[in-house]
């Protein structure tokens, strides 16, 4: 394997894990809120949370661009800040892919934290322990495999991903260019033997993390109730 395989696929790592601590941490608030709250708002939030999964990459690619750039909010934000502009950055990968893979975090961590129940957590309240207390000793212990369905698809999903990073970070040797850049720039150059190494390692890596996940938590491979 050539060094720029190499490359894309450390920095393609890089890049998952990353975004999968950000979304354990983003995710987990969001998925309890909407997995807890009777606002009327819950629909719309969820609505804007799965976005992502019927929107194009490029659509949503677009607007994060938009956004990043020098005449977009967060754009501006950023070159205030002294921070520069992060699209065709690693940062700037780093939060389109947190956007783009957010409902693979927060829809099982939602599903594990509703199946939970109000017993449980009503039995804990009696015993005088505080919501915080009753989320870290009751709920996170009931959801793990929630956690775990969440943790393994959005890294797996992050390792995927193609138009979104393609329209915010573009195609920069070491930087930006990720592992399914890589099998792009080698099919267009008609390089099809270092393109089925990279596709091949990819199709072994998506079958092992599905075989995984469906191992260790035999209900995320079930369809319907």
């Amino acid at each position: 394997m050539a060094n720029a395989d190499l490359a894309a696929v450390w920095l393609t790592l890089k890049l998952a894990s990353v975004v999968t601590l950000l979304l354990l941490l983003i995710g987990t608030p969001i998925a309890w809120w909407l997995a807890r709250t009777r606002s009327r708002l819950k629909g719309a939030i969820g609505a804007v949370v799965a976005l992502p999964l019927v929107l194009p990459p490029t659509v949503l690619g677009f607007y994060l661009l938009v956004a990043m750039g020098p005449k977009g909010p967060v754009g501006q934000l950023t070159e205030t800040l002294g921070i520069g502009l992060l699209p065709f950055t690693f940062p700037g990968l780093v939060i389109a892919s947190v956007f783009y893979s957010l409902p693979f975090m927060v829809q099982p961590l939602q599903s594990a934290f509703e199946a939970i129940g109000e017993r449980p957590l009503e039995v804990a309240a009696s015993l005088r322990a505080s919501p915080w207390d009753t989320f870290w000793s009751v709920a996170v212990p009931l959801a793990r495999p929630g956690f775990l369905s969440g943790t393994i698809l959005a890294f797996a999903h992050t390792v995927g991903e193609f138009g979104v990073v393609l329209m915010i970070g573009g195609n920069i040797p070491d930087k930006t260019r990720v592992v399914s850049v890589q099998i792009f720039d080698h099919v267009e150059a008609m390089e099809y033997a270092q393109a089925h190494w990279l596709a091949g390692g990819m199709l072994a890596f998506s079958f092992v993390v599905l075989l995984t996940l469906y191992t260790l938590n035999p209900r995320a491979g079930r369809v319907g109730p």
